[in-house]
């Protein structure tokens, strides 16, 4: 069902706001929300690309760059800001373009919609993970002396909970998505829906 623009605006903003207030601490006891974010902005303002991922992507940059001046050091000269941190751009990118996918081959939740979602995550999951982690790991003055093998296993330390945590916020938005469909489609039941 496409969204007005109105609605589009709202969903933008509510997902702008959880970004922004999970991104401050990104590793308090409420985990960043952002990857979770860009996936789902992309499924759900799929045709909104040329307006919402620059807005997300300036929003995750600012919230950053509060973080760290907050903390009275150099935006330009911390240490997660290197070369490495522009690859954030085609790393979210990643999650914006996994959710867009699901929205085109799965815009129904149906069952066979339930494991393209479970695939999409996990692809996109992966795919940001090889540009975030990657550029920082081999463009960062963080890495004293990097090697294909920490490469491959600094990867895979940090995939999992990265994956959790998407896959937990991706699991709540499902949840409310469907509530929400139930909810304005009476008439139609959970098992009609899940038929196909």
């Amino acid at each position: 069902m496409p969204l007005s623009l109105r609605s589009r605006l709202a969903l933008f903003s509510v997902l702008a706001l959880v970004m922004a207030a999970t991104r401050f601490n990104h590793f308090g006891s409420v985990p960043d929300a952002s990857w979770a974010v860009f996936f789902i902005a992309g499924y759900q303002l799929r045709g909104s690309v040329r307006w919402a991922f620059p807005a997300l992507m300036a929003i995750a940059v600012a919230v950053d760059y509060l973080v760290i001046s907050a903390t009275g050091q150099n935006f330009w000269t911390h240490y997660c800001v290197s070369p490495g941190y522009w690859f954030l751009l085609p790393a979210h990118f990643s999650l914006w373009a996994g959710g867009s996918l699901l929205r085109r081959y799965a815009p129904e939740p149906t069952a066979n919609a339930l494991a393209l979602l479970v695939l999409a995550v996990v692809a996109s999951v992966a795919a940001c993970h090889l540009f975030a982690q990657g550029g920082f790991y081999w463009l960062s003055n963080s890495v004293a002396d990097p090697t294909l093998a920490g490469w491959a296993k600094n990867y895979a330390d940090w995939f999992l909970p990265y994956l959790r945590t998407t896959g937990m916020y991706v699991a709540l938005a499902t949840v409310v998505h469907l509530a929400m469909l139930a909810v304005l489609r009476p008439g139609t039941s959970a098992a009609d829906r899940s038929v196909g």
